[in-house]
């Protein structure tokens, strides 16, 4: 008699409970990828203190692209239009809004 089970890699069973992640592997990635992460986290925190102080279009246009900052390189890249925008906010708001420019500024940095 013989066993036809096969294992490649990791094998998990899960029954029952909340929040089941699986296997967590860590960050992929250096410091950059925590930087990137924080710059993000950053942004969201100041673009909410913001918000206030924001006409309706503005925070129309800061609650849309709230979801697309991400901490994804390329993903970023690929939405240089939004980032614009929000730096074209923050820079008429004035003063208020030179967190916003500078954590932009740094975001943009990494991005490279």
């Amino acid at each position: 008699m013989s066993d036809a089970s096969n294992y490649y890699g990791p094998v998990v069973n899960m029954d029952g409970g909340q929040g089941n992640v699986g296997f967590n592997y860590g960050i992929v990635g250096g410091s950059e990828d925590r930087e990137l992460q924080a710059a993000v986290r950053e942004l969201v925190r100041v673009l909410e203190e913001l918000r206030p102080h924001l006409s309706p279009d503005q925070e129309r246009t800061v609650e849309e692209a709230l979801p697309e900052l991400v901490p994804d390189r390329a993903v970023l890249r690929g939405r240089a239009m939004t980032l614009a925008s929000l730096a074209q906010i923050a820079a008429a708001v004035g003063a208020v809004g030179r967190p916003v420019v500078e954590v932009l500024g740094q975001l943009l940095s990494l991005l490279g």
